[in-house]
């Protein structure tokens, strides 16, 4: 059985200074469900991704990540002709990221509801999406419905991470229909500070809601209770892939069957080591280094 199933847009990204006068430049694949089915097989724990890249070297870059990590990489498909989405941050001091997006008619948003295995999420013992996959045009969307209708059929567990970008939606009001439909079907809801606004219907003390609070921390509500852990005490190299991070320390916490205390202890460490490395992923720890 797979412990986590999960479906989304894997990517190259390329990472530098002030690009105009940088001679320089860093590249990596990513993803919010790449970075998390990544950081859950390193600490041991079984997990399958779903997604499109093109027959590029990027592509097959982000193949030997997964299946170098220990992902069960056998739904992914590559698209002859089409390339893989890039992304290009670039940093400044005292500054988010500033990040470029080069995905439109690439290959990872054309993920369809015909590329979802019911059965397999169906024999899963979670089903993790985002609402940035849902984001990616409508195909991708009904291929994330597509996958949530096999969890709640099953009774397997949802979890869903808002991933909310602008960019990426026609407007505010489609978003919060859209993430707020995904957000009520959801077991396990992650969120950021800002957009708690945009899932409204979904904050019931029925459901476990995780908020991430940056550099203040994070909180759960679980059983009617709340329960809050500090933020980093950590040399911050790059907080790209930390919430991504956050959420699979505790989703592992959560398959290891401990407490919402706990959970957060192991989401707060390995947000930790992600902002300490220049990776959104690479900085992880294994099971042994916990």
């Amino acid at each position: 059985m797979t412990d986590v199933y999960t479906l989304g847009e894997p990517l190259g990204v390329v990472s530098s200074g002030r690009v105009r006068h940088e001679s320089e430049a860093r590249l990596d694949v990513c993803g919010p469900e790449f970075t998390l089915a990544v950081a859950l097989a390193r600490l041991g724990h079984r997990t399958a991704y779903l997604g499109k890249v093109g027959d590029d070297e990027v592509g097959a870059r982000v193949l030997t990540v997964l299946k170098g990590e220990g992902v069960d990489a056998a739904d992914m498909r590559v698209s002859e002709g089409l390339r893989t989405g890039l992304l290009l941050r670039e940093s400044r001091v005292g500054r988010e990221p500033k990040v470029t997006q080069y995905r439109t008619g690439c290959a990872g948003s054309r993920l369809t509801p015909g590329n979802v295995p019911i059965d397999r999420i169906a024999a899963s013992k979670m089903l993790h999406v985002t609402g940035l996959t849902a984001g990616l045009g409508r195909d991708a969307q009904e291929a994330v419905r597509t996958a949530v209708n096999a969890a709640k059929n099953a009774g397997v567990m949802i979890s869903f991470a808002v991933e909310y970008v602008p960019e990426l939606w026609p407007s505010v009001r489609d978003a919060e229909r859209v993430l707020g439909e995904l957000a009520c079907d959801s077991h396990l809801l992650f969120l950021r500070q800002d957009e708690l606004d945009l899932v409204k219907p979904a904050l019931t003390p029925a459901r476990e809601v995780v908020v991430d609070r940056g550099v203040k921390g994070a909180s759960v509500r679980a059983d009617r209770m709340r329960y809050d852990v500090q933020g980093w005490q950590v040399p911050i190299v790059d907080t790209s892939g930390a919430g991504e991070a956050f959420a699979a320390g505790y989703i592992s916490a959560a398959l290891d069957g401990l407490i919402p205390q706990e959970r957060l202890h192991r989401g707060a460490l390995l947000s930790a080591a992600a902002v300490t490395s220049v990776s959104d992923w690479q900085g992880l720890p294994t099971r042994g280094e916990l």
